[in-house]
């Protein structure tokens, strides 16, 4: 094997451990989040904006509380599932930036 081959089968595998690496950088992140969206703990999940009435200082109902938590947790899901695709299609900045993302859903 000439030594260019040899350097062309070097660069390919270090190639693809990086592009690997890089993706379960991004899937761990993307664990950790789902981890957060399974627990129970409604501290812990993604949280919604304030409304108008709530700065009015109107109290919100059960329902209308739970109705924010659903939609908090279905933009929460889909961000997630955007990382998803992202990183299994190996864009890994795309990726790490819905994570970014979704991180802001927590907080």
């Amino acid at each position: 094997m000439s030594p260019s081959s040899i350097a062309l089968v070097a660069f390919i595998t270090f190639g693809l451990g990086v592009t690997s690496a890089q993706a379960s950088a991004c899937g761990d992140e993307i664990a950790r989040l789902e981890k957060v969206l399974s627990e129970k703990n409604p501290a812990a999940g993604p949280t919604a904006p304030q409304t108008v009435d709530a700065q009015l200082g109107y109290q919100p109902t059960p329902e209308s509380v739970k109705r924010a938590e659903a939609e908090a947790r279905a933009r929460f899901a889909t961000i997630l599932d955007r990382a998803k695709t992202f990183d299994a299609e190996g864009k890994a900045a795309e990726c790490m930036q819905a994570v970014a993302a979704a991180k802001i859903e927590l907080k």
